[in-house]
């Protein structure tokens, strides 16, 4: 009785992780409206409007910010419009910058990030420890019907439930199994999975890493930061500037002394920086 209520116990556990992994916000970056002020015009890139070249503005791709006293490569995000922090990536799956990313998890249907990093190994980690308690304690029933039986076939015979257990129990640990120790060898390194892939190849300075007992304090016993976002507020309709909705005419003199209109467009806002600052001319003659 007490093992069956010990295994509800664990089974229950392992679901409230699940739930904690897959719902709670995994360090989503807001979206900027606008891209950031810190535009540079590059007069050497330009695009022709009306007959003659005008400077496009230009972002940097990269901007170097300070971590630990060594400067670190930030990356601009076109989606979102703005400079990703540190160790932020865009996930293409759920279309958002996540901070500290490791994955996106297909199997919770959620990013793994700085918010429900700890969620996530402990939910892998009790599966590991699930698997391996019912393993055993199948194993233990099949040896207590043997000694009953006689052999292990009528034993297996008698409890095929058990046996179906300890073999899904034996394969997916394999899987946990190895995803844990795996995961145990990261935060051991103060290093995510995307690092890892990307830059394990590189023999690098890891300016993340404090030493292997103060990466796992800082993992598990570390105070949860905010989420960024407000996920009970109401949407609002953002009111477009004059400039954006409505076209602006321009009265210019020809050298010839007859008028002429031009009328200047701003394009919507789009995910290309390019498309952004584009901007499109139309010139129309008066009768002549």
């Amino acid at each position: 009785m007490a093992k069956r209520v010990y295994q509800v116990w664990k089974g229950r556990n392992v679901l409230v992780l699940l739930l904690l992994t897959s719902a709670r916000d995994p360090g989503i970056v807001p979206r900027s409206s606008h891209p950031p002020e810190e535009d540079i015009y590059d007069s050497s890139v330009s695009v022709e409007v009306g007959g003659r070249q005008t400077p496009t503005p230009q972002l940097p791709r990269t901007k170097e910010v300070l971590v630990n006293g060594v400067h670190v490569k930030v990356k601009y995000c076109e989606t979102c419009m703005l400079y990703r922090p540190p160790r932020c990536s865009h996930c293409s799956v759920c279309d958002n910058c996540v901070e500290r990313f490791d994955h996106h998890c297909p199997w919770v249907g959620q990013c793994i990030g700085l918010r429900n990093y700890r969620y996530f190994f402990l939910f892998v980690s009790s599966s590991a420890l699930l698997c391996i308690f019912v393993f055993a304690m199948s194993a233990v029933n099949i040896k207590l019907l043997m000694d009953d039986h006689g052999t292990i076939w009528k034993a297996m015979k008698e409890s095929p439930a058990s046996v179906i257990l300890m073999g899904y129990c034996f394969f997916f640990l394999w899987f946990v199994g190895g995803l844990t120790c795996f995961h145990i060898y990261l935060i051991g390194r103060n290093q995510t999975t995307y690092e890892n892939f990307r830059y394990g190849a590189r023999n690098g300075r890891n300016v993340y890493n404090q030493g292997c007992l103060n990466n796992f304090l800082e993992v598990f016993c570390t105070k949860m930061k905010p989420s960024r976002n407000n996920f009970r507020a109401y949407v609002r309709e953002q009111a477009m500037m004059p400039s954006m909705c409505l076209p602006r005419e321009v009265n210019v003199d020809d050298s010839d002394g007859y008028r002429r209109t031009k009328v200047e467009d701003n394009l919507e806002i789009d995910n290309d920086l390019s498309k952004i600052s584009e901007r499109r001319n139309v010139e129309e003659a008066d009768n002549i």
